[in-house]
């Protein structure tokens, strides 16, 4: 068992090996039935976690979710999009940078759970046709949503689903393009003074339960339909994403 002085003051002991938890399930949901698991793994965070940690924590777990498969296909990663997609990445950080310490805790809330309503419900984003500046654009707009939202891996699909690359390459450079966003972040974030420290244990133990999950993603079929998991794991992320509008409405009344 984990000493308590290893878990952050803000977290009960249940919520920290909830976390833990949730991140093999996340991994295992987006291994197993395509489900997204990043947007899970964000809508339960937010309800335990203090809303300025959320984005930075998140942000770790997903880094190393996305490492081991940059790592594995490495080798077919397209870096001349990369080249221009982490040169848009550098611009949007820097900006968002200037305003996340600004808002209101209850701001964050309510853009978390808007979003989070919208990835379940809303249209997903098609694919966009892109020339090396729309890929600095589109490299520059998703990292600066992702400094306040966290889950844009389905943005950031949309710029790399035109190129038509085959199924090595497109696993290889979206995974490169999600690790240097995310690691864009938590070096941002660092910068403006957000303590990791305390949370190293959890975002160690968060990364190690989602390397599990994706290695029994891999190995168990949902005996459920899809759409009908799907569907009850939507209604989930709906009443999570509504406690969370509530939370921030409730700090105005």
């Amino acid at each position: 068992m984990l000493p308590e002085s290893l878990i952050p003051e803000a977290l009960s002991v249940f919520s920290f090996w909830m976390l833990v938890g949730v991140s093999f399930f996340g991994s295992f949901l987006s291994t197993a039935a395509g489900i997204g698991g990043g947007v899970t793994l964000l809508a339960v965070m937010a309800q335990v976690m203090p809303p300025l940690a959320l984005i930075p924590c998140h942000g770790v777990v997903q880094a190393g979710s996305n490492m081991s498969r940059m790592a594995l296909f490495f080798k077919h990663i397209d870096w001349k999009f990369m080249r221009w997609f982490v040169l848009g990445s550098l611009i949007g950080v820097a900006v968002a940078s200037q305003l996340v310490i600004a808002l209101p805790v209850a701001l964050l809330q309510i853009m978390l759970g808007i979003f989070i309503l919208y990835s379940v419900w809303g249209p997903k984003p098609g694919s966009v046709a892109v020339s090396s500046k729309g890929i600095v654009v589109g490299g520059a707009l998703t990292t600066f949503g992702s400094m306040f939202v966290g889950a844009t891996g389905p943005f950031v699909m949309a710029f790399v689903a035109p190129f038509k690359y085959d199924r090595l390459t497109k696993v290889g450079t979206f995974s490169s393009v999600m690790v240097t966003q995310h690691t864009l972040k938590i070096i941002m974030f660092s910068f403006l003074g957000f303590a990791f420290v305390a949370y190293v244990p959890l975002l160690a133990l968060m990364v190690g339960a989602g390397f599990l999950g994706t290695l029994v993603g891999k190995r168990v079929l949902m005996k459920q339909s899809e759409a009908h998991f799907s569907y009850i794991l939507n209604i989930i992320l709906t009443l999570l994403a509504l406690r969370l509008l509530w939370q921030a409405f409730e700090s105005y009344l």
